[in-house]
């Protein structure tokens, strides 16, 4: 588990990225004084991961470790940040799920200044809202599937309440990863990112210690999807899962459910409740997946033996199972913002061009063709997926409350930051514009943000 530290060719894309690049250290709005202490201090370089003996892969991390550390803040207290880029490429740090102004939340596409190699930058945020949080690179990665999202750059963040009652006795925060991309051509001419290694916490089923556990215990888990592009379906042989929160926002119904389903970047807190003494895995469903490493063997205390895996029949998952009871009102003055989902196909073993309402990023986002929004007003997004991909549609800087999914009636909730949005599918979510500032909606899989898919919904 990672360590903890408790607190007081030249794309649009990267085009952006350059033109948007640092040459020291950054002045920005809020910026913290030079002689200030630092309370979260993040060092990006070079680094050697072990996800097991025969798997050893060259990255970067943040402070010589894979996830990078767990940061514990308290909602609402300001503190200082420092971010050194000792790496030859420039970075940026989003700080995902968090209310913060555009030229701190981490986009270049909102105006956050990249930082540039060997240089760093310094600034005072307000973490808010408690919960579930984590933080990432967020730069252009192109067909190099080392860089951006590929290299794993990524680690938890938990934004606790004034007031935390902790109805569990432990946490275990425990984080997914893709690695060893490829890019193969489908049977539909489009090139897409496979891999031949997953882990959890950066090891491979069987490479790293296990989660020890004992009996009576209630564990929080705190799981991520970190990985650049690929769903996973995770299960627990012999235990179950009481969801309490979705993307760090609690849930209005809590489930117990045999399974999760995790797109990327989204993140699931679920109790479980250690009532079966023995040696188990938890890992990916799909057997492929688990082959490839992502599994972590879970061990009571006084138990041996050959950790047990119990294979699932079926894929279960559903949004609305975690929606309030009853009708959901209806919000008569939110503006309803139509948002169109394709690609453009550009020729067979060419990159497809990932567009919004007809254009991709960043034509979408000039001043006729991007939502103006007005602070204060509640907007409905509906986004329509005409392509034959599932998409991971994320929100910076806001909340969103799911209204209406593919598979029947309104509903309200579950809130949320990341929504899965199917193949030919139509997804409703609702928020209210309650943080003035240049704010990115695009596709959490790296490679379709890379090719365009993003758009800058500006406030007026």
């Amino acid at each position: 588990m990672p360590n903890p530290v408790s607190l007081p060719s030249l794309t649009r894309r990267r085009f952006t990225q350059l033109s948007g690049m640092a040459v020291g250290s950054l002045a920005l709005s809020g910026a913290a004084h030079a002689g200030a202490a630092v309370d979260v201090t993040l060092e990006i370089a070079p680094y050697t991961l072990e996800a097991s003996p025969r798997h050893r892969i060259r990255t970067v991390a943040y402070n010589g470790q894979i996830p990078g550390p767990l940061f514990r803040m308290r909602e609402g207290e300001p503190l200082s940040v420092e971010i050194r880029n000792l790496t030859k490429d420039s970075e940026i740090v989003h700080w995902h799920g968090l209310y913060l102004p555009s030229e701190i939340d981490g986009a270049m596409e909102e105006g956050t200044p990249m930082i540039a190699p060997d240089a760093s930058t310094r600034y005072t945020m307000t973490p808010k809202p408690a919960g579930f949080r984590w933080y990432h690179t967020h730069t252009f990665a192109g067909r190099n599937l080392t860089k951006a999202q590929y290299g794993g750059l990524h680690g938890f963040l938990l934004i606790e309440p004034r007031d935390n009652p902790a109805a569990y006795d432990r946490e275990v925060l425990l984080g997914l990863h893709d690695w060893n991309g490829q890019f193969l051509s489908s049977d539909d001419g489009y090139m897409n990112p496979v891999y031949d290694v997953a882990t959890i916490n950066g090891k491979m089923l069987g490479s790293g210690d296990p989660v020890k556990v004992k009996q009576g215990e209630r564990v929080m888990m705190h799981i991520l999807n970190s990985s650049p592009t690929e769903v996973h379906w995770i299960s627990f042989s012999g235990h179950t899962f009481k969801v309490v929160a979705l993307d760090g926002n609690s849930v209005a119904q809590t489930q117990t459910v045999s399974m999760l389903r995790l797109a990327p970047a989204e993140r699931v807190s679920a109790i479980v409740e250690m009532n079966n003494p023995g040696v188990w895995i938890l890992g990916e469903v799909r057997k492929h997946v688990q082959a490839s490493g992502m599994g972590v063997v879970i061990e009571y205390a006084n138990s041996s033996g050959k950790p047990v895996w119990t294979q699932p029949e079926d894929l279960v998952w559903n949004y609305r199972q975690f929606a309030g009871a009853g009708d959901a009102v209806q919000h008569q003055d939110a503006k309803t913002i139509e948002l169109v989902f394709d690609s453009k196909f550009q020729g067979h073993g060419n990159e497809e061009l990932w567009r919004i309402n007809g254009l991709g990023y960043p034509q979408n986002s000039t001043p006729e063709h991007s939502p103006l929004l007005q602070a204060g007003q509640r907007y409905r997004l509906v986004m329509k997926n005409k392509s034959m991909d599932d998409h991971p549609i994320h929100l910076h800087r806001h909340t969103f409350e799911i209204r209406r999914l593919e598979d029947g009636a309104e509903i309200a909730g579950p809130r949320k930051d990341v929504v899965l949005v199917h193949a030919s599918g139509t997804v409703e979510v609702e928020f209210v514009a309650d943080n003035p500032g240049k704010t990115l909606l695009h596709c959490h899989q790296q490679d379709h943000m890379d090719r365009g898919f993003m758009m800058v919904l500006n406030y007026a």
